[in-house]
């Protein structure tokens, strides 16, 4: 018997940011093994092999997190940890400087994720300067996930990373290095 194929879940955000260009932020989005500076539940990402700002790169990002849970009666009561560490491998598939985008995709991970290929661009805003972050993708359906509850997730995530780099130019601007 053969399986249905469920059709694949797409998404796209974007988040304006009046106070940064874009050739500000593109270094941010470019360093592809430097997502843990601006992603809020990434805890790691380091190059595994290839050459950076390369398509062929691959990087290791992990998120871990702790679970405390009570057990016991009120006379003998005991705490249990659990540490979970999410991870992927995630290959740069294209970079172009010159338009501010590149796109990658997971090939390995223990989240579920079977397809999964996004593709980030700065993009200049034309009325009242600064730049806009666009983030889209296109996966098969993750188990255990929702295709709202994934677009809620990654619209968080870049909502996060640019308040992260208005953060960085102010400190910037305010350390005289703008």
């Amino acid at each position: 018997m053969e399986e249905e194929r469920q059709p694949k879940w797409e998404g796209k955000t974007s988040v304006a940011i009046a106070s940064v260009k874009p050739e500000q932020a593109w270094p941010c989005i470019e360093d592809f093994c430097n997502l843990h500076k601006w992603f809020p539940s990434i805890d790691v990402c380091y190059q595994v092999e290839g050459e950076p700002g390369k398509p062929g790169l691959i990087r290791y990002c992990a998120s871990t997190t702790q679970t405390f849970s009570s057990n016991g009666t009120d006379d003998q009561e005991s705490t249990t940890t659990t540490t979970t560490t999410k991870w992927a491998k995630e290959k740069l598939l294209m970079i172009d400087p010159i338009q501010r985008c590149l796109s990658y995709e997971v090939i390995d991970s223990n989240i579920g994720f079977k397809s999964y290929v996004a593709t980030s661009k700065v993009v200049p805003v034309i009325n009242g300067g600064g730049c806009k972050i666009e983030w889209s993708f296109v996966t098969d359906p993750v188990e255990g996930l929702s295709q709202e509850g994934l677009a809620s997730y990654i619209d968080y995530c870049v909502q996060f990373m640019a308040k992260k780099m208005e953060q960085e130019h102010v400190l910037l601007q305010t350390s005289g290095s703008v």
